[in-house]
Order: structure tokens, then sequence, then C-alpha cells
């Protein structure tokens, strides 16, 4: 049979033979210079897959920032002004009303907390945690005898016993928590001639108004005429609850005999309804 393929020459043979060779040699190179070059030689080459970040370490929780109401009383200009304006108010009214007082055994009365003593660590220490108030805390933070003053109460509190007055406290802190509050109230410089606490379930502090002007709240003091309250919850004014907040006509004694300090943190207001 005839071949197809032409017949080659020897020297052509040779030549194809080195070349084949040749082509052997390259590619062996190639792929030795693989090993300091990335360079593909038998396979496609593939992505390396980039390793996943290394988790970093969860940082520590950030301290819970405290409510809009809380830091305007521990931070404002406001606040502090606010609470001078109304015990200078105070004083301005005491000095209209005392001259008519001649023989007049007289005083003035105070709630506590908030009005005379800012317990707003304590609200601070409590919305770090969780916000919630218990008998437990709060009973803790008492006996620390820790609280600051409200700005111009111990002002207010000097002038009226420098005018010839009684300054009465009463508060709704628990009986058993009464000594301390004293020592509170004297380490601030709030010369308190009586601090009434709230005896055990009798919240309402009218009794206890209505004591101090008998005579009936302690023997050493006598029947006082009360010219002043002042408080930071429509509970600290003798007959006012928060029923009255829509008759305008149970506000005419603010400014005049009773004197509020603000307090947008707590107090009965957070039982009322509506938007």
């Amino acid at each position: 049979m005839t071949s197809r393929f032409p017949a080659l020459s020897m020297n052509t043979v040779a030549t194809r033979v080195h070349a084949v060779r040749m082509g052997r040699r390259l590619r062996l190179l190639s792929c030795l210079g693989a090993l300091l070059v990335p360079v593909a030689c038998a396979a496609p080459s593939h992505t390396v897959p980039v390793p996943a970040p290394t988790a970093r370490t969860t940082p520590a929780a950030r301290t819970p920032a405290l409510p809009l109401a809380l830091r305007w009383m521990r931070r404002s200009a406001e606040y502090r002004a606010l609470t001078r304006q109304t015990y200078a108010v105070a004083a301005a009214r005491l000095d209209d009303t005392v001259p008519t007082l001649t023989g007049v055994a007289w005083g003035v009365i105070l709630d506590a907390d908030e009005t005379l003593l800012d317990n707003s660590e304590y609200q601070r220490r409590r919305a770090v945690l969780d916000s919630a108030y218990t008998e437990a805390s709060w009973a803790e933070w008492v006996k620390e005898v820790a609280a600051p003053a409200v700005p111009g109460a111990v002002a207010f509190t000097r002038r009226v016993r420098r005018l010839g007055g009684r300054v009465i406290v009463v508060t709704n802190r628990a009986d058993a928590l009464c000594g301390p509050t004293r020592a509170n109230l004297r380490r601030v410089g709030v010369p308190a001639d009586l601090v009434l606490c709230q005896p055990p379930g009798q919240p309402d502090k009218n009794p206890r108004f209505r004591a101090v002007e008998r005579g009936t709240a302690s023997t050493d003091l006598p029947a006082l005429r009360i010219v002043e309250w002042i408080g930071d919850n429509i509970q600290d004014f003798p007959g006012l609850t928060q029923a009255v907040r829509h008759d305008p006509s149970a506000f005419r004694a603010f400014g005049r005999t009773f004197f509020v300090l603000p307090n947008p943190v707590y107090g009965s207001w957070q039982g009322n309804a509506g938007p």
C-alpha cells in the first residue's frame, strides 16, 4: 500500500526529534520555576481562599445612657436655676409674712427627697442596672447618708431659722429610715427642728401636717402656724392630689404659700392617664 505521508530525509527526522526534546526541556524548566514564581504548569490556577477575619473580642458592654429627665436634673444649668429660683421666691415671701407674725409660733414644712435632698445619684445607679426601684436598694442608699442638698435648700432653711421660724420636714421615707435621714440632713447643713417620716401604711401626709399645726407632732414643739409648704410632688401640699391638675383654682396658693420644685424623674404624676 502506498504511504499517505511523504518520505522524510534523515536530516528532517533528526531536526524534529531535537525540537521535541527541546520542548520537553522548556516545560520542565517552567514547572521548576513555578517553585519560585507562581506560574500555572499543568492545571489551571484557582483563587486562593482568603481566611475569614479573626473574630474580635466582644467589647465590654457600654454603660446605658441615662434617661433624659435624669440627665437634665444631674447636668443642666436650668435645673439648678429653677431650684434656687423657687427657694429665692419662698424666702422673699417670708420677708413679707414674718412681720405680721409677732408673738406667733410659726414654721415652714418641707418634703425631703428632691426638695431638700438630691437623690439623683441613686437614680443614676439604678438606671445603669435596670432602672427598677427596690426597697432594699433604696434603704442601702439612705443608710449611706450621701445625698447632697438640693441647690438653694440649705440657705433657705437657715433663713427660716434666722427669722425665728421652725423647719419641719415631713417625708414619706419609712420610719425605719428616719435615723439616717436626720443624719443626712445634718450633714448637708439643714437645721431641721423636726423630721416626721412615714408611719407604716400611712403615706398620706395630711394627718402629719395637722399634727404639726395642732402641736401634737412632738412634745418639743408648740402648735405652729405653717406659713409655707415646699415640695416636689403635688401631694406635698395639704389637700392636693393629681386630681387637681385640670382645676386652675387649685393652684392659687402656689407662689404665695405653696412652692414646688421640679422633679421630672418620678412622682405621683406617673399614674396619670393620657397621651
